[in-house]
């Protein structure tokens, strides 16, 4: 249904209801005002606040340089040979003869085991009971050579080694028997009645051992593969408590100063010691090296080297096997990788242009100051590190001065226009986090490494850290190690 105006019924009644709606008062929502006490306490920060910012700006900047440094594998230098040396153990031959009683009785032994006697030395005594003690007179000389003896053997003893106190006894027993009968021994009484002993003196020259294994009449000629069995060694005492008899085995007396050290090898090391003639040998026992005489021996179709030494020989009279080190590596300097070399090329100046200068005396050149119109021509100086220097070339980086530099030579007129280059061979070191070139030189090298010689000028040092393969970064280049 439709009023006057033509509007429908719904319409109208939709038009009075908004007008009625909106001549209601409308509804405002009052502004708070912000107060400043408001703003300083939402702008103030407290100790947390401050510690997660700097932790939070850390964070970022660790991150920021690690996806931006070159990460590489670094190689600690040190010092040592280019190879390892070889060891090996050794059959020690000498000249020897076991020495057998003349009469029956108990012995008492007087002589040093492994030490020199003379032939007018008192090595045993044999009586008819066990001697417990007897006096010996001796001069003041005499006793004063035994303090001596007393206080060398104190300086030099070691509590590992607690054998060396029976060598003690036997000597001194020996020394006080030697000295109260030096005169009554002589060439033509071999042996003296003391304290109801017979005292008995070495036949010859030598070294004395109370023992023997049965290598006595072993010589290079005429040892095997058997005789290098350790497996099978054993060592007999001849110090007994219990009477002996006329013909046992007293002593082994060991006699002149040249013996042998044989040692087994394989067809490799044979080869590769094949053109010595003499070689060095340092043995583990005592860390002592020597050289010998050298020859390669083949026998049974086995290969052995034969090592003949001039002396030496009492400081292992009593060792028939022998731990040793044959030095044939004997290049040493700092060994570092072939992988971690790199050449650098460099300007190659005449070294009479180098002088010195500045307040602390370093080493650089003059350079001439590029001439301007209607200026005097000048020139300075510039200090440089040296990275090599023969006797007519000083090697100088080329960030020096640029290509086409003139340098003045000191006390003359002569110039020298910078140009020409050469390249040195060196490592990148990274110490202090980035890489910087320093210059080697090579002494001997193999497949894997190289020696480099030690203090050179602005080379390297033992322990110091270098790129392991230098091709993955550049000098400079701030590196993170892996």
């Amino acid at each position: 249904m439709q009023n006057k105006t033509g509007m429908s019924a719904d319409t109208d009644i939709g038009m009075k209801e908004g007008r009625r709606l909106s001549s209601k008062k409308q509804i405002r929502f009052p502004r708070r005002k912000i107060l400043w006490k408001d703003l300083k306490r939402i702008l103030t920060l407290n100790i947390g606040t401050i510690l997660f910012g700097i932790l939070f700006v850390y964070m970022v900047i660790s991150i920021v340089l690690y996806l931006t440094t070159v990460h590489v594998t670094s190689y600690q230098v040190v010092a040592g040979p280019l190879a390892k040396n070889e060891i090996y153990t050794g059959l020690a031959l000498y000249k020897e003869q076991v020495i057998n009683a003349d009469a029956s009785g108990y012995i008492s032994h007087y002589a040093r085991e492994g030490g020199k006697v003379s032939a007018a030395s008192i090595v045993y005594g044999l009586g008819e009971q066990q001697v417990e003690q007897a006096a010996h007179p001796l001069s003041e000389e005499d006793l004063s050579r035994i303090r001596a003896q007393m206080s060398a053997f104190s300086h030099e003893f070691d509590p590992k080694d607690f054998k060396s106190t029976y060598d003690l006894k036997y000597g001194l027993c020996g020394s006080i028997l030697q000295y109260s009968m030096e005169s009554q021994v002589t060439t033509e009484n071999p042996s003296v009645t003391m304290g109801g002993q017979t005292l008995v003196r070495a036949r010859e020259n030598g070294i004395v051992l109370y023992s023997r294994d049965g290598y006595e009449d072993t010589t290079v000629e005429n040892f095997t593969e058997a005789s290098l069995d350790q497996g099978t060694y054993r060592r007999e005492s001849l110090k007994k408590k219990e009477p002996i008899q006329a013909g046992e085995a007293v002593y082994t007396l060991i006699t002149g100063e040249t013996w042998n050290l044989v040692i087994p090898l394989s067809d490799k090391q044979a080869s590769s010691l094949a053109d010595k003639t003499y070689i060095k040998v340092r043995f583990l026992k005592d860390n002592v090296s020597q050289t010998g005489d050298f020859t390669i021996i083949e026998r049974d179709g086995k290969k052995y080297g034969n090592i003949e030494f001039g002396s030496g020989l009492i400081r292992y009279a009593g060792d028939r096997f022998i731990d040793i080190e044959l030095v044939t590596n004997a290049q040493s300097g700092l060994k570092i990788p072939l992988t971690s070399v790199v050449n650098k090329e460099f300007y190659t100046i005449p070294v009479g242009y180098k002088t010195v200068g500045g307040d602390t005396g370093e080493a650089g050149f003059l350079v001439e100051n590029e001439k301007k119109k209607g200026e005097a021509a000048s020139r300075r100086f510039v200090s440089t590190i040296l990275y090599g220097e023969d006797e007519d070339i000083c090697y100088v980086d080329k960030s020096t001065f640029p290509e086409g530099s003139v340098l003045l030579k000191p006390d003359s007129n002569d110039r020298y226009v910078v140009g020409d280059v050469a390249a040195l061979e060196g490592v990148y070191c990274i110490n202090k986090g980035y890489a910087v070139f320093r210059f080697i030189n090579i002494l001997d090298q193999n497949e894997e490494f190289c020696i480099v010689a030690k203090d050179t000028e602005y080379g390297l040092a033992q322990y110091d850290h270098i790129i392991l393969d230098a091709s993955q970064v550049g000098e400079e280049d701030i590196v993170a190690v892996q």
